[in-house]
């Protein structure tokens, strides 16, 4: 799907999709816990439904109507199972080892970039807890397909901690179902935080005993969750993109969010309001809020001076090269953007041009490009604009709706 956007100011109220973090972990929570849970405000994007679909193939019941999942823990799981990933890392990286725990033999496959993310972590650390890959189906290396077998033994993790949380996250719900007590190291730093406090705060609202200290985490095994009923409070790395909006000059009622939040996408408000109160470039340790880092470009594109990403290396590995992106997409409307290994620089300008840009088939790269729209000269091409599915499906119906102009072509 193409769009040609027309500069327009947004105005009106928006209401944000839930949390697609914490659905993920609320759903596969529930699909482990002795009884049936009622999750509410959830968001059937592709990669909600992924997780889904995986917890259904492992033996949940899942029934999904509106915004409701009535979920029954899995009771018996299968010997053998195909689990479809699509392109959701989050479903990939919480459920190798969640499979394992079970003793399940599964393959994983994937589509888009995903087969290219690295799971370097489980491949090191996994085989010395019982756990075989194989990777013979593979194109390239250690890389999707995989099969896991064995079962997962309880013992002493390393996790490097400067990699993804993910790993830890898929941990953390894995090792409370082995047979004995577990202690998760974190090596190295620990980037992303933010998302495994998330984690822990969802597997105790099921009741989950986990002890935590600094870089460290005591898991008691042979747990078995209990059933919660909760709703998925709204997402504050799909609010950036409104609050952003607002920045620039719209005029916007963001609903929907939990000011007490512990997400640490909720610092985009810090953000936006330094920025409206001086329009100063800003330089940023981007490793809690990697997620925010193609709207910040956008950002950053309209401030006074220079403006510094650091420690964004780990976008290079995303949907697409998040950093070569979005200097491409920016610098082609008449942005000054500069990336390098693990910094995206950009020197403010007072416009963008408009134009053409590709969405390298990235949500995140589309959504930030249609904000950018509102403040180009001309109108803007985003091609491949479909991709939003992944995470906002109806994202340019909202954007119509609060008087974002565009035509299909």
């Amino acid at each position: 799907m193409d769009l040609q956007i027309i500069p327009s100011e947004l105005r009106g109220a928006v209401t944000v999709p839930p949390s697609k973090s914490v659905a993920h972990r609320m759903i596969i929570a529930a699909a482990l816990a002795n009884g049936v849970s009622r999750i509410s405000n959830l968001y059937p994007s592709v990669d909600i439904l992924a997780t889904m679909d995986c917890m259904r193939s492992l033996g949940a019941k899942i029934d999904f109507n509106n915004d409701i999942a009535m979920i029954e823990g899995i009771k018996n799981s299968p010997d053998k199972v195909v689990l479809d990933c699509h392109e959701s890392g989050s479903t990939l990286r919480f459920l190798i080892p969640v499979a394992c725990a079970l003793g399940v033999n599964a393959e994983f496959i994937g589509s888009g970039k995903l087969p290219q993310r690295p799971i370097t972590t489980f491949t090191e650390e996994l085989p010395r807890h019982g756990i075989t890959f194989d990777f013979s189906n593979a194109k390239n290396g250690d890389s999707l397909p995989c099969r896991v077998s064995g079962k997962l033994s309880a013992g002493r993790y390393q996790i490097d901690g400067s990699v993804s949380s993910q790993f830890i996250t898929g941990l953390l719900f894995a090792l409370t179902l082995t047979d004995g007590n577990s202690e998760i190291d974190i090596i190295n730093k620990f980037n992303s935080k933010p998302y495994v406090d998330i984690t822990l705060d969802v597997l105790r609202s099921f009741g989950s005993e986990i002890h935590e200290t600094e870089n460290k985490y005591q898991i008691r095994g042979r747990q078995r969750l209990k059933p919660h009923n909760s709703a998925v409070e709204g997402d504050y790395s799909q609010a950036a993109f409104f609050y952003v909006a607002n920045a620039l000059g719209a005029n916007l009622e963001i609903r929907g969010l939990n000011e007490k939040s512990g997400q640490g996408d909720k610092k985009i408000v810090e953000i936006c309001e330094q920025f409206t109160k001086t329009g100063n470039a800003f330089e940023l340790d981007c490793s809690d809020i990697p997620d925010l880092v193609p709207i910040l470009a956008v950002l950053a594109s309209f401030c006074n001076g220079k403006s510094r990403l650091t420690n964004v290396a780990r976008l290079r590995i995303k949907e697409c090269d998040r950093l070569a992106a979005m200097e491409t997409c920016l610098n082609r409307i008449g942005g000054r953007v500069s990336a390098s290994e693990d910094c995206l620089e950009i020197d403010g300008v007072k416009s963008l041009s408009g134009g053409e840009v590709e969405c390298f088939n990235d949500h995140r790269i589309a959504m930030s490009m249609a904000i950018a729209a509102t403040r180009c000269e001309s109108p803007l091409i985003i091609r491949g604009a479909e991709c939003v599915r992944k995470s906002f499906p109806n994202f340019f119906d909202v954007y119509r709706e609060i008087g974002g102009r565009y035509g299909e072509i």
